[in-house]
């Protein structure tokens, strides 16, 4: 489709400039797409948004795209100016009669339980997108005292948290340098990644009661890796590299955790990598639907590794066409087995790392192993050409 990055609804951001200039890219998610709730929608399923959307505005909302109910989804990406606590300023909660001061993160999983709670007999798809724990960075008081008073009791007030490093690669933020964040030590991170740890227990809560957890399989994931190089840097990585906005691990890298009782093993592990692509064919063929490769791209259903079983798949890849606000230049990216390749476009560098002998890569092994590095470029340059991925051009 080519939506290859966030959406910058005022188009303040992009194109971003540096050494190469950033692809051109679409500003909201078309309306003629086919998406994973309409298709849910039409074999019976009530379809159900909660919480962030920032795929568009108006006609391409999530009414627009298959949804029955839209809770808190409009254009916007963040809470925005308003942030996390009543009165909110994102447009669709704006209007909402609660007390003031009501915590975000608690009102959207209120409606998100209502809405279980209430579901009969129905099958449903419940899309929850937690504003949380996107910037601003706040929490509720008690909580954060509460992480205050832990962090003093383990010595972190005593550690360096940040280090300044390189100005930004991106002219929009030439004047400011990359801030690292060296350590978990922000309290107020921690309580709202909490109040999110509370949120979804709630959640899984209401489908115990509601007697459907066995019948309902649960995702939870994240869209990038934590924020620890800009913006405040709220979080640490460590040990993977950078965050959010980059190639390396520490940007690529989320948390997946599922759960489906008597079909996935409890407290079992996977160590096969896959990608958000995934998702829709396998929450297509969970439901007894026919798969649409069409749509996919190079994802593919993963029950069989659900179930304990192999995926037939070599590789996955990463293309970011772009300059992150965080610190991180253009560049794809490509995994097979313990092996991972990364192309920077500003130059032209490939870097060369086995995740298996070092996660955080530190050691760049694409001059040891020339071999593996031009099998694994060519086989990226082979994917970019099958999805027509756009590469970023020089300045003129």
């Amino acid at each position: 489709m080519g939506i290859t990055d966030w959406i910058d609804w005022q188009g303040v951001v992009h194109p971003a400039r540096g050494a190469v200039v950033d692809v051109p890219y679409l500003k909201d998610l078309p309306a003629s797409e086919y998406s994973l709730a309409a298709a849910l929608s039409e074999a019976g399923y009530a379809t159900w948004h909660v919480g962030k959307w920032h795929l568009g505005g108006p006609g391409h909302l999530p009414e627009d795209h298959g949804f029955d109910v839209n809770v808190g989804g409009g254009h916007r990406g963040s809470t925005g100016a308003g942030g996390y606590f009543s009165p909110w300023t994102i447009e669709p909660l704006a209007d909402v009669d609660v007390p003031e001061g009501t915590y975000l993160t608690d009102y959207l999983t209120d409606r998100a339980v209502d809405l279980i709670r209430h579901a009969g007999d129905r099958p449903f798809f419940l899309n929850l997108w937690h504003y949380s724990v996107h910037t601003p960075i706040q929490a509720k008081a008690d909580t954060v005292t509460r992480y205050e008073e832990k962090a003093k009791g383990l010595g972190l007030d005593r550690f360096e948290s940040f280090a300044e490093g390189e100005p930004f690669p991106c002219e929009h933020k030439r004047d400011r340098r990359v801030s690292r964040r060296l350590l978990h030590s922000d309290p107020v991170y921690a309580a709202m990644i909490d109040a999110l740890d509370e949120n979804i227990g709630r959640v899984l809560g209401a489908l115990d009661e509601s007697g459907k957890a066995e019948d309902t399989l649960v995702v939870f994931t994240s869209d990038n890796g934590g924020l620890a190089t800009s913006e405040g840097s709220p979080t640490c990585n460590a040990p993977l590299a950078e965050g959010k906005g980059w190639m390396y691990e520490g940007g690529t890298r989320e948390p997946l955790i599922v759960r489906w009782p008597g079909r996935v093993a409890a407290s079992s592990r996977c160590p096969v990598p896959v990608t958000s692509p995934d998702f829709y064919p396998t929450l297509l063929e969970a439901a007894g639907l026919p798969p649409r490769p069409e749509q996919h791209v190079d994802g593919v259903s993963l029950l069989p590794l659900l179930a304990g079983g192999a995926l037939e798949r070599e590789a996955i890849f990463w293309h970011y066409p772009h300059y992150g606000n965080q610190g991180g230049t253009p560049g794809s990216s490509v995994r097979r087995g313990d092996w991972k390749l990364i192309e920077f476009y500003e130059d032209g560098r490939r870097e060369l790392y086995n995740l298996r002998d070092d996660l955080s890569e530190d050691r760049d092994l694409a001059a040891g192993n020339p071999e593996v590095a031009r099998d694994l470029h060519e086989e990226l340059a082979a994917w970019r050409e099958s999805v027509a991925a756009r590469i970023p051009e020089r300045k003129g």
